[in-house]
């Protein structure tokens, strides 16, 4: 019986190992001085301090295009800084929208460490970092990417907004576990259930994906467009990769932007 014990004692200790090494591979922020930061005077960018409902002291990039009146609140993915986004900004400000860049608590200069729940007070408080500088929700696009998908949809399912952009998304975690490791990943990795919450999101939806994307099959971003609300299209960037996705494009994605959120005819 003892024997028993102790073995079910050491496969406890071990998935607990494995789960815990499973979601801390969720992250892999680069914190400040690493990135491009020499880029953000040629952006034109402002240092913006946001401090989230628990606490935490977030930087965040403003990037205001001229006589704009939309904001975008861009969400990125689960590695770099904001700095590492700088084709996305340049893209969405020429394409008429200022812009927020945030980084998540952890991510470059921001304080704190990654976590699901905290990466939804984050986006939270960067909404409201708007909302305080007068932008009415009708002018905030709220836009995704990879992980930040997930993060983005949580937040235009509980708040609303001009229109939603998700770059890569998928449905939830475990859905892409099952893609990477299949029997043991959904075992150990969950949460991030966009599926669950992209019913309760009823403002235009813009689902952009690489029909090459070696990282989020384009499977998985079908999946969750499917289970969206009316009014919502699919682009699917012909060789588009994961991390090439805006230069792949090329002029259509500043194109597909500016028509989605009405700036220009």
């Amino acid at each position: 019986m003892r024997k028993v014990a102790g073995w079910s004692l050491v496969a406890a200790s071990g998935y607990a190992a494995l789960s815990y090494i499973a979601h801390r591979s969720v992250y892999f922020p680069m914190k400040y001085p690493g990135g491009w930061w020499s880029q953000q005077t040629a952006l034109g960018a402002e240092d913006v301090w946001i401090t989230t409902s628990d606490g935490v002291k977030l930087h965040a990039w403003w990037i205001a295009a001229r006589e704009s009146q939309l904001a975008t609140l861009f969400l990125h993915g689960n590695a770099g800084n904001v700095t590492h986004r700088i084709h996305a900004i340049r893209e969405i400000r020429d394409a008429g929208s200022s812009v927020l860049m945030l980084d998540y608590r952890g991510f470059g200069k921001s304080e704190g460490s990654p976590g699901e729940s905290g990466l939804y007070r984050d986006a939270d408080a960067a909404y409201e970092w708007l909302r305080q500088r007068g932008l009415d929700p009708s002018r905030i696009v709220i836009h995704g990417e990879s992980l930040g998908t997930a993060v983005a949809v949580d937040l235009a399912s509980r708040n609303p907004c001009r229109g939603l952009i998700l770059e890569a998304p998928f449905p939830s975690a475990r859905a892409v576990a099952a893609r990477v490791l299949p029997l043991l990943g959904p075992l150990l990795v969950w949460g991030f259930d966009s599926k669950s919450k992209i019913g309760r999101v009823h403002a235009p939806l813009l689902v952009i994906h690489g029909d090459r994307d070696e990282v989020m099959d384009v499977s998985l971003g079908k999946e969750l467009f499917a289970a969206a609300n009316e009014p919502k299209s699919l682009w699917l960037v012909p060789g588009g990769g994961h991390n090439n996705l805006v230069e792949a494009a090329g002029a259509g994605y500043g194109r597909r932007l500016a028509e989605f959120c009405r700036l220009r005819p």
